[in-house]
């Protein structure tokens, strides 16, 4: 048995590299939690300076409010910190920064000295992080943080680090990251006195262009949603421009980055119905929520939140990328990639901070209702009700007044940008809505159950909308022209060729028709009510104590979704009834696997996916079939029903349905002009 050691309390030096061991990884750590510093202390244009790609020297100098300097002692002590006064506050808390032991930290383990002048002193003050000795110095308002030779204290730290030149790519990483969030601020990157990067204040798309390249500007599309006091803006790509790896997904949250699965699954539910195999979306997403109604102190880092309703937010942010993704076939087609994007939004700019008037300036987070104009950020005490209400009933264009968050409304932070429709008149979109063929020749509208029989090919041929004479779809405007263009020849009885305004059109028949199919019967049965059967012989299976206590906290979801579970017992788990149409499957591994989405994220789209597999084997079965001669007619119908149908760019399974050739790629192949 070994020796007992006595309790004794730990040196302050030791407590601060314990708490740099949870804090500080590597250099981009340092370089992003002093970022936030400057950021919070209102700094328009900021420096980086970095030698050895961070592991030598992070000098970060920014124009903000400056330190006094009977204060600079105090920046460098643990928990000291200018964010936060009390427990309400840091429930509550909008700057970048709150614990005050990132500097503490960073000094406990590198060599740190700072230079910092007040906008009204007459000259700088610097102190020494070994010294704590404080002594004027020269240099313009604003603060500079030097950190030099990096774990050189802690050589067991030293040698995870990795080659200087992978240390530079992560901190460029967390540079981007946060550049991202702030496109009102000036950043400059410096490597052995070298300029490697520079971002000037832009609005936000032309911030996410910068920093992110032209390629994912162009694929993207801009989103801007809210309900209630909940907002979402951001881009977000076309699923035909989904990434092998999911290293282009920024979610801040109040202008902080984090990784949240709650969210992160609602993308995957948005996305699912639209991207091929294991191909990842890539987005840059802001979402804006009541500060009180997410605690930012979960992770030492901060890397994480935890949400109030965590259920809301995932509908929330699900229904709004849904609605974005959901554009018209051939919506792209009307004019090149990435030329409309920024004239259908204007960036709107105010202080932070300020409230909202009656006064020409546009708030950044526009109110929800004309009775919420007399102040900036409603409360979130509605957002149960008000976002399931509004998630019911809202329209991809009634809905989309959210903000694009700017920089947090922490102290100091100059103006918040935000995106808002511009009033520019955009074709409705409108889908065709699905009909059950007319009595008798069809099937009764009443009798849902025969969307599940197996197709036969006379049924096939009796619900493809081609092959009968029924009412043309929704006709677009007089004065614009079909996006997909007018067919103009079948090729090998598999593919359409079309002509449009900006060129030629090639369309997959058999995966269009499949998705169009696919949108019409979702639609019938999102309008009709769930069936649910009940089970003669209750199924009964073991479970956990957190499962079973699951059951009651979320009853009313469960049965929204066809489920009566009971429990049977502390460890057991009867289900009494299920859903009609799920009622042959495996119930026990149904059941758990929607208990263990609830118990995840607080919401269970597992029902709505296998119901869509199946209507999406009907559809398939039930589409035009290559090889099949159609007319002009039926061609130009087909395009037609694209045009006015949801996510037509892609078939059920993610592949592209059409691809576009503009006259300047044409001519490119016959090399004309050149």
């Amino acid at each position: 048995m070994t020796e007992r050691r006595s309790i004794l309390a730990l040196p302050d030096l030791l407590i601060s590299q314990i708490a740099a061991g949870e804090v500080i990884e590597r250099p981009a750590s340092v370089l992003k939690e002093i970022l936030e510093n400057a950021i919070d202390a209102g700094g328009r244009a900021i420096e980086v300076r970095l030698e050895g790609g961070g592991i030598r020297r992070i000098a970060v100098t920014d124009d903000g409010g400056g330190i006094p300097p009977e204060e600079l002692p105090l920046a460098l002590a643990r928990h000291a910190t200018s964010k936060i006064r009390s427990l309400n506050e840091l429930e509550s808390v909008a700057s970048m920064g709150f614990r005050g032991e990132a500097l503490a930290s960073i000094a406990s383990v590198a060599q740190v000295s700072i230079i910092s002048r007040t906008r009204d002193g007459d000259h700088a003050w610097q102190i020494d992080a070994g010294s704590m000795q404080v002594g004027p110095a020269s240099g313009p308002p604003g603060t500079t943080v030097d950190v030099r030779q990096l774990f050189d204290a802690v050589p067991a730290r030293r040698k995870f680090l990795r080659s200087e030149a992978t240390e530079f790519g992560h901190c460029v990483d967390a540079m981007e990251r946060i550049a991202l969030a702030h496109p009102q601020i000036a950043f400059r990157l410096f490597h052995h006195d070298r300029a490697q990067r520079q971002w000037l204040p832009a609005d936000p798309p032309q911030r996410i262009r910068d920093v992110l390249g032209a390629e994912f500007a162009e694929h993207g599309l801009l989103l801007s949603h809210s309900v209630g006091t909940v907002s979402l803006a951001g881009m977000i790509t076309r699923p035909t421009a989904a990434r092998a790896r999911a290293d282009r997904q920024y979610l801040y949250v109040n202008g902080r980055y984090v990784r949240d699965r709650t969210v992160s699954h609602a993308l995957r539910a948005a996305y699912a119905d639209v991207l091929h195999g294991d191909r990842q979306p890539a987005y840059v997403l802001f979402l804006d929520i009541d500060p009180a109604a997410v605690d930012v102190n979960v992770h030492p880092a901060k890397h994480e939140v935890r949400f109030r309703d965590s259920g809301a937010v995932h509908r929330f942010v699900s229904h709004a990328v849904s609605q974005t993704l959901a554009q018209m076939g051939g919506s792209s087609a009307v004019a090149p990639a990435g030329h409309a994007e920024d004239a259908e939004f204007e960036t709107v700019a105010r202080p932070a901070g300020e409230a909202a008037s009656t006064d020409s300036a546009t708030p950044a987070y526009p109110p929800a209702t004309p009775s919420a104009t007399e102040s900036p950020r409603p409360g979130y005490g509605g957002m149960n009700g008000g976002m399931n209400g509004g998630m019911n009933g809202a329209t991809a264009g009634g809905s989309n007044a959210g903000a694009y968050p700017g920089a947090s409304s922490g102290p100091g932070n100059g103006a918040a940008y935000g995106l808002r429709p511009s009033p520019a008149s955009q074709r409705p979109h409108t889908q065709v809505p699905f009909r059950l063929h007319a009595e008798p020749a069809g099937i009764p509208a009443a009798d849902w159950q025969s969307l599940y029989r197996p197709l036969t090919d006379d049924t096939a041929a009796r619900t493809a909308p081609l092959r009968e004479a029924a009412p043309a779809p929704a006709p677009l405007p007089t004065d614009e022209e079909h996006p997909l263009g007018m067919a103009v020849a079948q090729l090998h009885g598999v593919y359409i060729l079309a002509q449009n305004r900006r060129g030629m059109v090639l369309v997959d028949m058999h995966a269009a028709h499949e998705r169009v199919v696919y949108e019409q019967l979702k639609q019938a049965l999102d309008a009709r009510s769930l069936p649910r059967q009940d089970l003669l012989v209750p199924v009964v299976f073991h479970a956990q104590e957190k499962d079973v206590a699951l059951i009651e906290e979320f009853e009313e979801q469960l049965n929204d979704l066809g489920f009566e579970m009971r429990p049977s017992g502390p460890t057991s788990i009867a289900v009494r009834s299920v859903p009609a149409i799920l009622a042959r499957g495996d119930i026990e591994t149904l059941a758990r696997a929607v208990l263990r989405d609830l118990g995840a994220v607080g919401v269970s789209r597992l029902l709505t996916e296998q119901r869509n597999e199946l209507l999406s084997t009907m559809a398939c079965h039930g589409s035009v079939r290559a090889n099949r001669k159609l007319t002009l007619e039926e061609m130009n119908g087909l395009l037609r029903q694209m045009e006015t149908t949801e996510r037509a760019d892609q078939c059920n399974h993610g592949r592209p349905t059409w691809v576009q050739w503009s006259m300047s790629d044409l001519d490119k192949l016959f090399l004309r002009g050149q």
